[in-house]
């Protein structure tokens, strides 16, 4: 078990390392993110999601259904919590409570969870990392870009209605989610030559180093305190997150190894989109910053937990 753990978290912890000491060090310049972001969420990453979902079994693909209700469902109750906590306990605007919530809400799978999953449980579960992506982008990525979009003095002005239906087709446009629409009407009519895939892979199999160095990248240049708030904040992305996802797979009757594969990432720490999205509407709250920190200061150590605890399950 301990070489296993090793194996899976070193590298991964590895890359973020290098990618932290390359922006603290000014190697790289970790303020100005926003071509790496472009690069690893709208070209590596899509064609990594769209290979998974191409390469998976056809039966396997059709029984997702159970899979997609639970993370959408953890996503979102995560989302409400964090939010409603984030207003009583910082009293924080609208845009900073929705940065922090989906900095808490949304683990960091695009990064983490591809090659972790594949180290703890095989290649199999390439589907299941796709799907976490696509559901967290269409779910509550839209609500976040809603909520800080009427932040604006330009947002104040349109409907309700206008700015979830902008926010909905902003998200719907974004290649992590059409692409792994693609991949499933790829699987289910049409056979890829090999040249296809072979170039899919060229481009996918840079999504795990480019994301987990650019997740090091952007939380070398934040800012970071500590009090119970963030302390709360990590208890619940890194322990209680999972142990809620873990209630509802067994709620739902999911099969062991899908249990063990939702309730893992559900373990990964936070994402940082929140803080990418924040950017762009003067929205990066301090404790959103601190807790993305703590949340991978200590994510080494609950991760190893969680893949102990997740391999005696029967």
């Amino acid at each position: 078990m301990i070489l296993l753990l090793a194996v899976a978290l070193v590298p991964i912890f590895f890359g973020l390392l290098l990618g932290y000491f390359a922006g603290i060090s000014g190697t790289i310049d970790n303020v100005h993110v926003r071509s790496l972001v472009s690069f690893v969420m709208s070209f590596s990453l899509p064609c990594a999601l769209f290979l998974a979902i191409v390469k998976a079994p056809r039966d396997l693909l059709l029984g997702q259904g159970r899979v997609i209700a639970v993370l959408a469902t953890v996503y979102l109750a995560a989302y409400g919590a964090a939010y409603f906590f984030s207003q009583m306990a910082g009293r924080k605007s609208s845009a900073d409570g929705a940065v922090l919530a989906l900095s808490l809400a949304f683990p960091n799978v695009t990064a983490v969870g591809i090659p972790l999953l594949e180290t703890v449980y095989g290649p199999q579960t390439a589907i299941t990392v796709a799907i976490a992506i696509a559901v967290g982008a269409m779910t509550i990525s839209p609500i976040t870009l809603s909520i800080l979009e009427n932040s604006t003095a330009a947002g104040h002005a349109l409907t309700g209605w206008t700015r979830a239906r902008r926010a909905i087709l902003r998200a719907v446009r974004r290649p992590v989610v059409w692409a792994p629409a693609a991949g499933v009407a790829a699987v289910l009519n049409v056979s890829l030559p090999i040249y296809v895939t072979r170039s899919l892979m060229v481009m996918g199999s840079a999504t795990a180093g480019c994301a987990l160095f650019l997740t090091g990248l952007i939380v070398s240049a934040q800012k970071f305190t500590l009090d119970w708030r963030v302390l709360a904040g990590v208890a619940a992305k890194n322990i209680l997150q999972p142990l809620v996802c873990l209630g509802l797979a067994h709620a739902a009757s999911l099969p062991i190894d899908q249990t063990r594969s939702v309730v893992l990432m559900a373990a990964i720490p936070c994402g940082f989109f929140g803080l990418v999205f924040g950017k762009g509407f003067n929205a990066s709250p301090l404790l959103a910053s601190s807790s993305l920190i703590l949340s991978y200061g200590l994510g080494i150590l609950t991760l190893a937990g969680w893949i102990v605890l997740l391999g005696r399950l029967h």
